[in-house]
C-alpha cells in the first residue's frame, strides 16, 4: 500500500522540478541564452507553479488523514501526478538538449531547426495531454489557478496544432508505447522483428517517420536503438489507423508539408514555400505593397484599403479598433520580400507600387533611418556609458515617432539591450530605457519579445526605485504588456509588481496615479491577481481616491477597480469590512452616469444575499436613488439596481 508520505514526496518533487525549470527560464531570459522554443516552453511551465503548489498543499492536508492510494479512485487521480513528473522531466531534457542553441538565419542549421521543432511539438503535446488529466475537483484547485492552467493548455494546443494531424497521431502512438510499463507486452511483440516486415532501413522505411521516432525517443531519454526497436510496433499501429502502408511509408494523401501542401505531386515538392509573414492576411497572397495599420499588423495596401472603404474600422486579423486610418509603408518587409524573390527566381518579383511619386525617396530615407538605428543599437550594446546613455535617449524618441521605427528597432536587436540598461545605476538611463520599451510595446509583436527578453523583473525594480518619470513609464509599460492575456499572469505573479503599482497609486503624481490605476485594472481582470491586490493593500488607496478632492479626476478609475474586485469573494469581504455602503450611496445620488453604474455594481456585489448589509442599506434610504437609476440609468445600472430593489422588497416581506 502506498502511504500519504509517498504522495507528499511525489508532489514535493514535482514542485521542485517546476521551480528548477522556471529558474532556467528566468536565467536564460535575462542572459539571452535560450532559443525561442525553449524559452516559451520554460515560461509556460513557470505558470504551472501555482497549480503544483495547490497539489502539494492538498497532499499535505491529506497527510494527517487516511489518504490511501490503494483505492482505485485515488490511484486513478494520483496517476496523473506521476505522468506530470515524467512530462516535466521530458521538458527539462529538451531544455538541456537545446541549451544555448540560438539559431541565426545565416547559419547552416535548417536540419537542427527541424529537429528542435519536432521535439518541441511533441513535448508541448505531451504536457497538454497530461494537464488535461488532472482533476481540479479532486485536488480542490481554486478557480483562478484553473483559469491559469487552462490558458497554458490553450497555448500548448496552439503550438501542437502546427505539427499537423499525421504527426499528432504519430505522437499519440509513440507516447502510448513509451508509457507502457509492461515488459511482457514488449516480449509478446518480440516476434515482430525488423526482418519480418520486409523492409530495408535505408531504402523502404519512410525517413521522416524514422526521424520523428528517433527525435521523440531522444527527448524521452531513449537511444536510437530503443527507437528502432519501437519502430515495428509503431508501424503496425499506424498501419491499422490508415496512416502508413505496410512498409512504413506515410501515405501520400496523409503526409503533409509546411502550410498543408500535399507532396503527392512530385513537381510541387521543389517549389519554394512562401514565408507566412510575406502573405497578406486578407488575400493570403504574396504582398507587393505591404503597409502597417495602427494595430501593428501588416496588409497588402489594396486589400486593406478596400476593407476600410467598405466602412470597417477594425483590424481584420486582431479585431481591435483602428485608432486611425493611416497606412504606413512597411519598407523593411517589402525589402525582405524582394530579396527573397530574387533568391527564389521561380517567384516573380513584386513590382514597384504605382502612383506613389515619393516612394523611391521614402525608401532611401528608410534605408538611412535603418542605418542610424543599427548604429544606435551598436552603441547601446558595446559603447561607453556615455554612448549608451545618449543612444537610449535617441532610441526613446525614435520609438515614439512611428510604427516603422518600432519595427526596425526590434529587428536591430534593441529590446535585449534596453532590458540590460534597466539595471543601470544611472537614473536617466533607466528612465530612457523603460520609456523606450514602453514605446516599442505599442507594436503588438514587440510585446512578446520584451517578455522573452526577461524585462518584467527589471521593469518592476524601476517601478520601485526609479525617478518619478521612470516609475510612471514603468507602470504604463506594464499596462501595455498586460494587454496580452498570458502576460497578466506573468506580471501579477512577479514578486513586488502589484505592490509597487499600489505604492505609485498612493504616492505618485496625478499622471503616475492614473498609469498605476490603469495597469492595476487590467491586471485584475485575471481572477488570480484580484486576491493578490487585496492582500497587497489596494483598498486603502482606492477609498482615499474617492474621498480626496485632489484625486476626484480618478474617481471613475477607482470605482471601476472596486467593481472588478467585488466579483471575487476575498474582494467582497474586504469591501464590506471597509464600510463602503454610505460612500457608494453618495455616488448613486450625486455621481456621473458611469459613477452610478459602478457604484450600484459594487453595492450588488457586497449586499446580494447578505441580510445585514441589505438592512443597513435600507436604513440609509437607498430605495430612492436605486429607483431613479432603475428608471433612467444605463442598461447595466438598471439591471443591477432592479436586482437590489427586488432583494430589498423580499427582505421587507420576510
Amino acid at each position: 500500500m502506498a502511504s500519504a508520505p509517498v504522495a507528499v514526496r511525489t508532489a514535493e518533487a514535482l514542485l521542485t522540478l517546476a521551480h528548477e525549470l522556471a529558474s532556467m527560464a528566468a536565467d536564460a531570459g535575462a542572459a539571452g541564452s535560450m532559443a525561442g522554443e525553449s524559452l516559451r516552453l520554460a515560461r509556460k511551465v513557470s505558470l504551472l507553479v501555482h497549480l503544483l503548489e495547490e497539489i502539494r498543499d492538498f497532499a499535505w492536508r491529506k497527510g494527517g488523514e487516511a489518504l490511501s492510494l490503494s483505492s482505485p479512485a485515488d490511484k486513478l487521480k494520483w496517476s496523473c501526478i506521476s505522468q506530470m513528473v515524467i512530462a516535466l522531466q521530458v521538458v527539462r531534457r529538451f531544455l538541456i538538449l537545446h541549451r544555448g542553441k540560438i539559431l541565426g538565419e545565416n547559419s547552416v542549421v535548417e536540419s537542427k531547426c527541424h529537429n528542435i521543432t519536432i521535439q518541441y511539438q511533441f513535448v508541448a503535446w505531451q504536457l497538454e495531454k497530461v494537464l488535461g488529466n488532472i482533476s481540479y475537483e479532486y485536488f480542490k484547485i481554486p478557480d483562478e489557478v484553473q483559469e491559469e492552467v487552462e490558458l497554458v493548455r490553450a497555448q500548448l494546443r496552439r503550438e501542437t496544432r502546427k505539427a499537423g494531424t499525421v504527426n499528432l497521431k504519430i505522437f499519440q502512438e509513440i507516447f502510448s508505447l513509451l508509457s507502457s510499463t509492461s515488459s511482457k507486452a514488449l516480449k509478446r511483440q518480440s516476434h515482430f522483428k525488423l526482418e519480418e516486415v520486409k523492409y530495408e532501413p535505408d531504402s523502404n522505411i519512410d525517413q521522416d517517420l524514422l526521424d520523428i521516432v528517433i527525435l521523440v525517443a531522444k527527448v524521452n531519454g531513449k537511444s536510437r536503438y530503443h527507437a528502432e526497436r519501437m519502430l515495428p510496433n509503431l508501424i503496425e499501429r499506424l498501419n491499422k489507423s490508415g496512416i502508413v502502408g505496410l512498409t512504413g511509408n506515410v501515405k501520400a494523401e496523409n503526409k503533409t508539408m509546411e502550410y498543408g501542401r500535399s507532396i503527392a505531386d512530385e513537381n510541387k515538392a521543389d517549389s519554394p514555400v512562401i514565408p507566412e509573414d510575406f502573405l497578406c492576411p486578407i488575400s493570403l497572397e504574396l504582398m507587393r505593397d505591404p503597409v502597417i495599420v495602427s494595430t501593428g499588423q501588416t496588409y497588402e495596401r489594396s486589400f486593406i484599403q478596400r476593407w476600410i472603404n467598405c466602412g470597417n474600422r477594425t483590424c481584420p486579423k486582431t479585431q481591435q479598433k483602428l485608432q486611425n486610418l493611416t497606412l504606413t509603408p512597411n519598407y523593411i518587409l517589402r525589402s525582405l520580400i524582394m530579396q527573397w524573390c530574387e533568391v527564389n527566381i521561380m517567384i516573380k518579383r513584386p513590382p514597384q507600387p504605382i502612383n506613389r511619386a515619393k516612394s523611391d525617396c521614402s525608401l532611401d530615407e528608410s534605408t538611412k533611418e535603418s542605418s542610424l538605428i543599427k548604429a544606435l543599437v551598436s552603441k547601446l550594446t558595446s559603447g561607453s556609458p556615455d554612448d549608451r546613455k545618449s543612444a537610449a535617449a535617441e532610441i526613446r524618441l525614435l520609438a515614439k515617432t512611428s510604427m516603422n521605427n518600432r519595427i526596425m528597432l526590434s529587428q536591430a536587436g534593441a529590446i535585449p539591450a534596453l532590458v540590460s540598461l534597466l539595471h543601470s545605476d544611472d537614473k536617466k538611463s533607466q528612465e530612457d530605457a523603460v520609456t523606450s520599451l514602453l514605446n516599442l510595446s505599442m507594436y503588438d509583436q514587440n510585446k512578446a519579445e520584451i517578455i522573452l527578453a526577461g524585462a518584467i523583473i527589471p521593469i518592476v525594480e524601476v517601478l520601485k526605485c526609479g525617478n518619478m518619470e521612470a516609475r510612471e513609464n514603468a507602470a504604463a509599460a506594464l499596462f501595455s504588456l498586460s494587454l496580452i492575456n498570458e502576460n497578466k499572469i506573468t506580471i501579477g505573479s512577479t514578486p513586488g509588481a502589484i505592490e509597487a503599482l499600489i505604492k505609485l497609486l498612493e504616492t505618485g503624481r496625478p499622471r503616475g496615479k492614473k498609469d498605476a490605476a490603469t495597469a492595476l485594472f487590467n491586471l485584475c481582470i485575471y481572477q488570480g491577481n484580484k486576491s493578490r491586490a487585496i492582500r497587497d493593500g489596494i483598498l486603502g488607496p482606492l477609498l482615499l481616491m474617492l474621498k480626496d478632492s485632489e484625486t476626484r479626476h480618478l474617481v471613475d478609475e477607482a470605482l471601476t477597480i472596486l467593481s472588478l474586485l467585488g466579483s471575487h469573494e476575498e474582494g467582497k469581504e474586504a469591501i464590506r469590512n471597509a464600510n463602503t455602503i454610505p460612500i457608494m450611496l453618495d455616488f448613486l445620488r450625486t455621481g456621473t452616469e458611469r459613477n452610478k453604474e459602478n457604484a450600484v455594481a459594487i453595492l450588488l456585489g457586497i449586499c446580494q444575499n447578505n441580510s445585514k448589509n441589505l438592512d443597513y442599506m435600507g436604513r440609509l434610504d437607498a430605495v430612492v436613488p436605486l429607483t431613479e437609476i432603475a428608471r433612467s440609468g444605463t442598461e447595466r445600472a438598471k439591471r443591477k439596481a432592479t436586482s437590489l430593489l427586488e432583494q430589498l422588497r423580499k427582505m421587507q416581506i420576510h
